[in-house]
């Protein structure tokens, strides 16, 4: 008979796999409990464990009475967001992230623990083997709000978190061309890995430099135009 610890991390499990196959938004709502638990083949206690558990990894946020969604908890007043989302432009969104990410990554070289760092690295594996580009930007995600947590300061996460949902709020008006996956050679995977070296080898500076470098060729390939300039 399994133990209780494993059947939680049964349903952990199960859970990322769900998560990964469905091919859900990056604010999809997961389907209610009680049919969650028939899809998974998981006890209702079990499942709550598992979805504390994403959801004190930022890859799930739950809100009483409307469900479970994919991602992390955006701000509190969501008409706030969406009113700063409809008057701001993709553009205007990357030269933010290139204003502030850069300096949580900076904060992470310095704060950041070995679990920090060892999750921030399966992230990234995990991100090479992405069946979709959905998956993929939700891991995406996942990896980014790992470097803000790693900054260890809960104002800079949570102004991290607001940009984030203003992010996934904006039309940015683009379809992606080309295979359903990211090819082995997409950009990010480079980049990302020197992002997180530079962490891993406390390098302040590094750090920020890679993650500014990463975020350009993201604001370029999204905008037309590098962020910044114009």
């Amino acid at each position: 008979m399994a133990s209780e610890g494993d059947s939680g991390q049964a349903a952990v499990t199960q859970l990322r796999a769900y998560l990964a196959q469905s091919d859900l938004p990056a604010d999809g709502r997961l389907p209610p409990e009680r049919e969650l638990c028939g899809i998974l083949g998981v006890s209702r206690g079990d499942l709550r464990k598992g979805l504390a558990v994403l959801e004190a990894e930022g890859q799930l946020w739950r809100h009483v009475g409307k469900g479970t969604f994919v991602g992390a908890r955006p701000a509190d007043d969501v008409g706030d967001i969406a009113a700063i989302a409809g008057r701001t432009t993709p553009a205007e969104v990357m030269r933010t992230r290139l204003l502030i990410e850069p300096q949580i990554a900076r904060e992470a070289a310095f704060h950041a623990t070995a679990d920090d760092i060892a999750a921030m690295r399966h992230c990234v594996a995990r991100m090479r083997m992405a069946e979709s580009w959905r998956h993929y930007e939700r891991l995406d995600n996942e990896l980014h709000r790992r470097v803000a947590e790693a900054a260890r300061n809960t104002l800079l996460l949570a102004l991290f978190d607001t940009l984030n949902a203003v992010r996934r709020t904006v039309v940015w008006g683009r379809l992606r061309d080309g295979p359903r996956q990211p090819p082995a050679d997409h950009h990010s995977f480079a980049e990302h890995d020197a992002v997180i070296d530079a962490i891993a080898e406390r390098d302040l500076d590094a750090a920020e430099r890679a993650m500014r470098r990463h975020l350009g060729t993201v604001g370029r390939l999204l905008t037309g135009t590098p962020p910044g300039e114009g």
